[in-house]
């Protein structure tokens, strides 16, 4: 069997509480590079430079996982999680004027794992099946849905890692 031989830093997170199709996870802050665009084209490629040292500090950091989109109105925002040895403040600022550092404030989110290609149709899929199950347990969606995306393009479709989430409100 393949292994994905390269090992990045992963958002931390604590299970909460797991069901047999999803489970809701807390997140601490954590520090982002994002970039808004109306089509997603050349936004992986503009945070991609930002990590490759196209900072003001000429600065290489390593990748870290996932890559996460989200829509906020009519712009899809991507975002790379910069390493947990950066906070606001350290983190370099970005050479390019479209990209943003940004802190994502912690949170509770609903979860569900699935694999197969990134694509919206199998996002969009797995959103809403995600949805349906948080409807059904009256849990309280506060956010739209996020896709997280854990493998590059060459790992096979049957061996990717990807996630639909939502921020939800968790009081259990």
């Amino acid at each position: 069997m393949l292994q994905n031989i390269m090992a990045y830093e992963e958002a931390v997170f604590k299970v909460v509480h797991k069901s047999e199709n999803f489970e809701i996870r807390y997140y601490e802050e954590r520090i982002v590079i994002q970039t808004r665009s109306k089509s997603g084209n050349n936004s992986f490629r503009k945070l991609f430079n930002y990590i490759s040292g196209k900072n003001k500090e000429e600065k290489k950091i390593e990748m870290t996982t996932p890559v996460t989109v989200l829509q906020d109105d009519d712009q899809m925002i991507m975002q790379f999680f910069l390493p947990s040895r950066f906070d606001i403040n350290s983190a370099p600022l970005p050479a390019d004027d479209s990209i943003e550092i940004a802190s994502i404030n912690a949170g509770y989110f609903a979860v569900i794992k699935y694999s197969g290609f990134a694509s919206d149709q199998n996002f969009i899929k797995h959103a809403n099946i995600l949805k349906s199950l948080l409807d059904l347990n009256k849990i309280e969606i506060a956010s739209q849905p996020i896709k997280a995306t854990y493998d590059g393009p060459f790992t096979l479709p049957n061996l990717r890692r990807n996630e639909a989430m939502f921020l939800v409100k968790w009081e259990k």
